[in-house]
């Protein structure tokens, strides 16, 4: 089961930077990410929402492969491949994994114009270690489905002790 984290930072890119970071970790076998979003509010208002993961490729490249396998059974190898591809991608472009883009979208607007957010879907972490790389970027927890008990030590981590948490109702409501 994964775990969701949204933590809010000040400025538009510092949460580019902290993605960056958690690219890095992921490299490292620190974190396991499910999905990484980032969000943010710009002083004109308008929200950018930037998915790491790009469905539309990963489903070309999966249909190619279902494609070129069934295409291999019926000997029609390239026809399967070619139809695999384009099946995958339609269907990786419409999909909706990970995040709801209607949750990141209301937690990037409650952050503040100028503001940014990072959304993770953890698979697994090391905390400790994930807590330090990332610290030196200040943010503030604003939603996770930790536990009490976890979501307190990690806003006691960034400085944020008990905050209030944003009033962003969960995801999926």
């Amino acid at each position: 089961m994964s775990d969701l984290i949204a933590i809010a930072y000040d400025g538009e890119d510092t949460a580019f930077r902290v993605r960056d970071r958690l690219v890095q970790l992921t490299k490292e076998h620190v974190i396991e990410l499910e999905d990484l979003v980032v969000a943010v509010h710009h002083h004109d208002g308008k929200t950018e929402i930037k998915q790491t993961a790009n469905l539309a490729g990963m489903g070309a490249l999966s249909g190619a492969f279902w494609g070129l396998l069934i295409g291999l059974i019926f000997f029609a190898p390239i026809f399967g491949l070619a139809i695999g591809a384009i099946a995958g991608a339609v269907s990786g472009r419409f999909a909706d994994y990970g995040i709801d883009d209607k949750f990141i979208k209301e937690v990037a607007e409650s952050v503040g114009p100028g503001n940014s957010a990072v959304f993770l879907l953890v698979r697994k972490m090391t905390p400790d270690k994930v807590v330090d790389a990332i610290r030196e970027y200040g943010g503030r927890v604003v939603r996770t489905s930790l536990s009490e008990m976890e979501e307190e030590n990690l806003r006691g981590a960034f400085g944020a002790g008990t905050a209030a948490k944003a009033e962003v109702p969960p995801p999926g409501a």
